[in-house]
């Protein structure tokens, strides 16, 4: 299977990586030798800050050997940060070079992998092979024509020039996509409609119907009929090319759609969002009460980070089954993203939901929701609840819970707390009508631009900052509804940063995301402590940042 897109940026950000990383060696080689020399404690804490940012770096992008061999280097210069008056051993200094000269292997190594990656690219695109069409058309120089150029794509392709030459072959072969060509006089493409449809098989296959009639009346035929695309001649054909393969290749983006979540066996969101619309249609006809709850796992990252994602998927696994316990087979339960769920209580109100929720959190405090070799897994969640009324759009009913779950967590999480009326945004009532800003606070220029390129979207302005001392001038400036934040930066760190936002009136309310390597739970308990509303260990998914970032900054 080709790359898909996001597979696609992490090939090339490795890339930009590794040619930066060629920089980065050559620093630490000269600040290196500056210390050896002349004892000089600024070029170790350059050099231990460059380490630091490999650690972080490295596994992000797939990297793990390079990052593994920077934690050795951080290890050796973990003084500078505490103890200035220590020196290096000539035989420590031996040591050092002796793991540089290994991160230039890996780098050696990591580079020859991209080039078979792309080498593996390159001919996963010209090996199409798998895949036969058909192509009806009765216009000898345009069936030509298509033949061709498919087949240099690397498609088998058979052709027939009329119905019956058509029915033939689908009798003999198998096809995985047909294009048919609508007018075929004496006979019509309409037969081939008829044909497919009453077979079993047949009627699977994807069928783009080509056709020079640009009707409205042809093209509602044609789909009603069961045809999967309708190009209208003259055409291009990268665009054929191009819907051939996606109709192709559906198989994979259906599974995407299915409506359970493969981990916990609920529903997923999409479905969720789609059976919503149905139940609010539904209280609107019968005028009963309806109401909706946002669950968020308290500190689940700390769970992932100290005892594995393994254990943290069992954890989800346990808390849709107590929760699924205490519903009624009316109520609509689905898992929303990571470690979020959400409840439509039909027929409820928000006294009512709120009760239900209490029992269940109640009921995690006394019994655990995994046990596992001996060992009792306990947690807690905060909870938003809000009932809808009849001037509230879907929209705003699921945005009034949400809120109403991130004021449940401002106020010391394990709660359930009710949406008031018009609760204000979390982020203190910044103009929700202006686009969004995103402060990018982390010294390496990297990671910078890859998460500006993963993050970027059409509500938000992102702004960048690679230092602390820079970060808090661009955010008395700009005002950020959200800052991601580096733990360890020039000048001032993410921490130090942290404590003065908290005690300062104008961004006391502005959202922070801490990013950091450092994962034990000693330092997320302090990151959370200090006012973090989240915090993410590096390395870390780009996938769970980016839903993290939106459920922050409240995009769809």
């Amino acid at each position: 299977m080709t790359m898909n897109k996001n597979q696609k940026h992490l090939h090339e950000a490795r890339k930009l990586f590794l040619h930066e990383l060629t920089n980065q060696l050559s620093s630490m080689e000269e600040h290196l030798e500056h210390y050896a020399n002349e004892q000089n404690l600024q070029s170790a804490q350059e050099f231990y800050r460059i380490a630091h940012t490999l650690k972080g770096s490295a596994p992000i992008f797939g990297l793990m050997a390079i990052g593994k061999v920077a934690d050795l280097l951080v290890r050796e210069f973990e003084w500078t940060q505490m103890d200035t008056r220590k020196r290096l051993a000539p035989d420590q200094i031996g040591m050092v070079n002796m793991l540089i000269g290994q991160l230039k292997m890996e780098q050696s190594f990591s580079k020859e992998e991209i080039l078979h990656e792309e080498k593996q690219e390159e001919y996963l695109l010209l090996n199409k092979q798998a895949y036969r069409l058909l192509l009806i058309d009765d216009d000898d120089v345009l069936r030509t024509y298509l033949v061709k150029r498919l087949s240099q794509e690397g498609y088998q392709v058979e052709e027939a020039a009329n119905v019956e030459e058509a029915k033939q072959l689908l009798r003999e072969h198998t096809f995985d996509l047909i294009t048919l060509d609508l007018m075929m006089p004496p006979q019509s493409g309409y037969e081939i409609f008829d044909f497919v449809r009453n077979d079993m098989v047949l009627k699977w296959i994807p069928l783009i119907v080509l056709s020079g009639r640009k009707d409205s009346e042809d093209k509602v035929r044609c789909y009603r009929m069961g045809a999967d695309h309708y190009v209208t001649k003259p055409f291009h054909f990268e665009e054929l090319e191009a819907c051939i393969y996606r109709l192709l290749t559906r198989t994979q983006h259906y599974e995407q759609m299915a409506f359970r979540d493969p981990l916990t066996g609920v529903n997923n969101r999409r479905y969720f969002d789609h059976q919503l619309q149905v139940e609010l249609a539904q209280t609107r006809r019968q005028q009963e009460p309806n109401s909706l709850a946002f669950i968020d796992i308290d500190y689940f990252k700390k769970i992932n980070d100290i005892y594995g994602h393994h254990i943290g998927d069992l954890v989800l696994q346990g808390l849709s089954y107590k929760i699924q316990q205490n519903l009624r087979a009316t109520d609509l339960l689905a898992r929303y993203g990571g470690e979020e769920f959400v409840i439509a209580f039909p027929g409820t109100t928000a006294e009512q939901a709120t009760m239900v929720l209490e029992r269940i959190l109640a009921q995690l405090q006394q019994d655990p929701v995994v046990q596992l070799d001996g060992q009792n897994f306990h947690i807690t969640f905060s909870a938003g609840v809000a009932e809808w009324d009849e001037m509230m759009s879907k929209q705003k009913w699921m945005e009034q819970a949400d809120h109403a779950m991130y004021e449940a967590k401002r106020q010391g999480r394990n709660r359930v707390v009710r949406a008031k009326l018009n609760m204000e945004e979390p982020q203190n009532n910044l103009d929700s009508n202006k686009k969004k800003r995103l402060l990018l606070a982390d010294d390496d220029q990297i990671i910078r631009s890859i998460l500006k390129a993963r993050l970027a979207h059409p509500e938000v302005d992102i702004i960048e900052a690679a230092d602390g001392e820079e970060a808090l001038k661009v955010m008395r400036k700009n005002r950020p509804h959200l800052c991601i934040l580096d733990g360890i930066m020039p000048k001032m760190d993410g921490f130090s940063l942290l404590k003065i936002i908290r005690q300062d009136q104008n961004l006391r309310k502005m959202k922070v995301m801490m990013l950091s390597h450092r994962n034990s739970e000693g330092d997320i308990v302090q990151g959370l402590s200090l006012g973090a509303d989240d915090y993410m260990s590096k390395p870390f998914s780009m996938v769970e940042l980016e839903l993290r970032v939106k459920r922050l900054l409240h995009l769809q």
